[in-house]
């Protein structure tokens, strides 16, 4: 066998040995650079390396992101559950105040109503408050914080910022019970505001009034205003009764059915204006007399002499 240009296989070639390359590539390396920082030589090179690496760096920066806005997200999620959680609890402690506040500025403007109500009537009168219903189902009463220590009495009538309410019945020492429109046992004379008609309404219950003992060929119609007409000498007469309802008109009967709607609050509000006595103004004629009584008598005296 002939050994005779046999040569050794590529993988056992040696090339140049390591500490020429080790020269070379130093010195390689150290004209780059003294090029780069004299020329800037490389400058191009480096824009290319770094528009190629760039996708590179957002893959690899991605999870990073990822892990950090997930942590923020979730963080974020639990503080605003706090925040809701803490709001929640403090709309839940408010709510009773919030609706205490609602439940007076209703008051209050019912209250200043009724001052403005007193101020208009030519009458004495007293707010006084509704404290509960009469135990009765099958009367419309209701007790008041004003009796005799604050001058109320029997036959009073009580308003509010609308119109009638009912009449005082019966008087204890530290309260009162007033007899409500709607009430069966109570009426009260009243004129139709358009016309002038004259009517007794009575109450039917159920939150109603009805105009009893009116002829079928009467001239009102739905939507007439009823005020008082102060016939009975206890309420001032012009006040707001009742609002015609329904009107049932049958030949057969002689009188005509006719349902009012109360145009006060008469089972609603909680304070109510109770009248006292009429303010009547003197007459001129009186107060002229009056003031001429001293001389007079002088005179008289003195024609006596």
């Amino acid at each position: 066998m002939s050994v005779v240009g046999h040569t050794p296989p590529p993988f056992f070639k040696r090339g140049p040995a390591p500490l020429a390359r080790l020269t070379f590539f130093a010195a390689l390396s150290i004209v780059l650079l003294v090029a780069d920082l004299r020329f800037h030589t490389l400058e191009w090179a480096r824009l290319v390396l770094a528009t190629i690496a760039w996708p590179v760096q957002r893959v690899a920066q991605m999870p990073v992101e990822g892990a950090a806005g997930a942590g923020q997200y979730f963080a974020s999620l639990i503080q605003l559950q706090q925040e809701n959680a803490a709001l929640r609890s403090r709309s839940l402690a408010t709510a009773n105040q919030l609706l205490r506040q609602e439940h007076l500025e209703q008051e209050n403007r019912r209250l200043r109503a009724l001052l403005d109500m007193k101020e208009r009537q030519p009458a004495e009168g007293r707010v006084a408050e509704i404290l509960y219903a009469a135990r009765d189902p099958f009367s419309r009463r209701v007790l008041i914080d004003k009796g005799l220590q604050a001058g109320i009495a029997a036959g009073q009538a009580v308003i509010d910022d609308l119109g009638v309410i009912g009449q005082v019945t019966r008087v204890f020492p530290l309260m009162a019970e007033v007899t409500l429109l709607t009430d069966k046992d109570q009426a009260i004379p009243v004129r139709v505001q358009r016309n002038g008609l004259r009517a007794v309404a009575a109450g039917a219950g159920a939150g109603s009034i009805e105009l009893r003992f009116l002829a079928a060929n009467a001239e009102i119609q739905v939507g007439d205003i009823l005020v008082t007409s102060g016939l009975d000498g206890l309420y001032l007469p012009g006040l707001p009764v009742a609002r015609v309802a329904h009107i049932d008109r049958d030949n057969s009967f002689a009188f005509a059915r006719i349902r009012c709607e109360p145009i006060a609050g008469v089972e609603r509000h909680g304070h109510v204006l109770v009248l006292g006595s009429r303010i009547v103004p003197p007459r001129p004629e009186e107060a002229s007399t009056t003031a001429d009584v001293p001389g007079k008598g002088r005179r008289v005296k003195k024609a006596v002499r």
